[in-house]
């Protein structure tokens, strides 16, 4: 045999070893057949299969995958149309179910997807549909989960991604949207005017209070210093009377004390004649005679001897 044909053999059968070992990556599995029927599912790591007779069907990948479906036709429980656009999160756990389950997964998943949403919805009305986003999902979810299950395939999540309601409901809506805010600012302007006119009100009150209380002190102290002012005045009269008289009984008792006779009296009558003359009286109206000094000098004698 000749070298060179020898090298195309050893080539051969090397490319041939070669092509026999497989490695499997991580979150990834290979089903293999063998002679055309189901042999094993590789897991992650090196593998060898039988040449010629072993092949690798399928390469299933493990990883959460996400389908974003398009969007579908659904009529509500009050007979309102409105396109459902669905995105599905699934992740294959049997690879030999996914193999032989369906014929194609996806497909099969999308055709669901659709029928279940179309059940779900013909049950609720289109207020309730547009509101109950979360319980459609789960619904959905574990219908789509029990029915891919045999097919090797987990359904994770179920989203509603858009709900897009017919152009009249959706002006509709746009219109009782723009009432709704409308109120709701009236009711909001209404309340604060309300607080407004409360506050004012308590504040004219707390005014008006105030100024009574400073009335009143005002008043109170007014009436204490013209208290104060009377007492002080009625104190200074007194005192003065008191005087007047301390100086009148020291005049007598002085008189008293000098021994003054007659004469004496009559001349200090004739000197307070003589003083009240010299005041700005323009009449004087002296008796007709010095019997009414005498007698007057008299009353002093007697005044000044008790």
């Amino acid at each position: 045999m000749e070298p060179t044909v020898i090298l195309i053999v050893l080539i051969v059968i090397i490319s041939i070893l070669i092509s026999c070992i497989k490695i499997v990556p991580q979150a990834h599995a290979y089903v293999v057949e063998r002679l055309g029927g189901y042999q094993a599912t590789w897991g992650v790591g090196i593998h060898f299969k039988m040449p010629i007779v072993d092949r690798v069907a399928r390469r299933v990948l493990l990883k959460e995958q996400v389908v974003d479906f398009a969007p579908q036709p659904v009529i509500t429980k009050d007979n309102v149309t409105m396109r459902i656009d669905t995105v599905v999160f699934y992740q294959i756990t049997d690879p030999k179910l996914f193999c032989y389950g369906v014929e194609n997964p996806i497909m099969a998943i999308e055709n669901l997807t659709a029928t279940t949403l179309r059940n779900v919805i013909g049950e609720m009305e289109l207020d309730q549909t547009l509101t109950s986003r979360e319980v459609i999902n789960t619904k959905m979810r574990a219908s789509l989960d029990v029915a891919t299950d045999p097919w090797g395939i987990k359904v994770n999540r179920v989203e509603l991604k858009n709900i897009i309601p017919p152009a009249a409901i959706q002006d509709a809506m746009e219109k009782q949207m723009k009432a709704e805010r409308e109120r709701r600012e009236a009711v909001t302007r209404a309340e604060g005017e309300k607080k407004s006119s409360i506050l004012v009100a308590e504040g004219q009150k707390e005014s008006a209070i105030l100024e009574a209380e400073a009335e009143k002190q005002s008043a109170i102290l007014r009436a204490e210093a013209q208290k104060e002012k009377m007492i002080k005045e009625a104190e200074g009269q007194a005192e003065a009377i008191l005087k007047v008289q301390q100086a009148t009984a020291d005049g007598i008792r002085m008189i008293k004390e000098a021994g003054a006779d007659e004469a004496v009296l009559q001349l200090k009558s004739l000197e307070a004649f003589a003083k009240a003359a010299d005041g700005q009286s323009t009449k004087i109206i002296i008796p007709s005679d010095l019997q009414g000094i005498a007698s007057l000098a008299t009353t002093f004698k007697e005044v000044a001897s008790k």
